[in-house]
């Protein structure tokens, strides 16, 4: 394992968790999490992939020098910035949450042309919801939700993540942050790392995105793993994205909530790997 500590093009430092050898893969995680998040999966993977775990602009607890308040743009350009660094030409890109939302930004920018496969984890490509779309944040996240949520995150950073996760369309996540379970505890730990700051700047511009024209200039075999039971999301949102990815395959974990690669790793590393391997 090594942690490499790289320049992108605006002179910001990008920190980067390399291991293994072979086909590249480029591991993306989400909103408020870190490179850590991905370890379960590794060891499901094997070590016959070069693995690249970045901690994205304003997380992973690495101070931010050039701009405290990045966005999901910049985030994108950052994915450019490291594959040339190694000189990777193409690499398999795994976007969960805020990592798919980065890839597909990266795409609308730069294209598919760095990638030669991609697997999206439990992601809407518009998160904001309207009388047109019901696809974001449970089916019912509006611009009003959005301010107040905005709110709490400036008044308690930690607690709003929190509840944002928990009180959403998974029934055992809200039961075990109401009895403040364990595994909340050490996540609400965690969070305690984060700069409020950078991670509200760059949710502001998260809830401003929509990517739903993307999908259909995604020319490579993508892999779509969703929960159905996911904080967010319904089986409507994958299915809406899988029908525009032509090269699509939609892979439901059953009882699975927002991280179904977590939820099953065993799975979801055969499937990434038939995925990549042609199968």
């Amino acid at each position: 394992m090594k942690h490499d500590t790289i320049l992108a093009d605006d002179g910001e430092q990008l920190h980067v968790h390399r291991s293994g050898s072979g086909t590249p893969i480029l591991l993306l995680h989400g909103w408020t999490a870190n490179h850590a998040w991905w370890s379960l999966l590794l060891k499901s993977l094997g070590t016959h992939y070069h693995f690249l775990r970045p901690d994205a602009r304003g997380h992973g607890g690495h101070p931010l020098n050039i701009n405290p308040t990045p966005d999901i743009k910049r985030l994108g350009q950052d994915i450019i910035n490291l594959l040339d660094h190694y000189g990777i030409e193409r690499a398999v890109a795994v976007g969960h949450s805020m990592g798919a939302l980065t890839l597909w930004q990266c795409i609308r920018d730069f294209g598919c042309q760095r990638f030669s496969h991609l697997c999206l984890i439990d992601q809407s490509p518009k998160l904001l919801t309207d009388d047109s779309w019901h696809g974001g944040i449970y089916g019912n996240f509006d611009h009003a939700q959005a301010d107040r949520l905005e709110a709490e995150l400036n008044t308690d950073f930690v607690e709003a993540v929190l509840r944002l996760a928990a009180l959403g369309l998974n029934d055992k996540a809200r039961e075990t942050y109401l009895r403040n379970s364990a595994g909340w505890r050490v996540v609400r730990e965690a969070l305690r790392s984060i700069n409020p700051t950078s991670a509200i700047a760059i949710w502001k511009t998260l809830m401003a995105a929509d990517y739903r024209d993307v999908l259909h200039s995604i020319n490579v075999p993508t892999l779509l793993a969703y929960g159905t039971a996911s904080n967010f999301y319904t089986t409507e949102t994958a299915h809406f994205v899988a029908a525009r990815i032509p090269q699509a395959r939609l892979s439901f974990y059953e009882g699975a909530d927002h991280s179904p690669h977590l939820c099953a790793p065993e799975r979801f590393a055969k499937e990434l790997t038939e995925l990549i391997e042609g199968k």
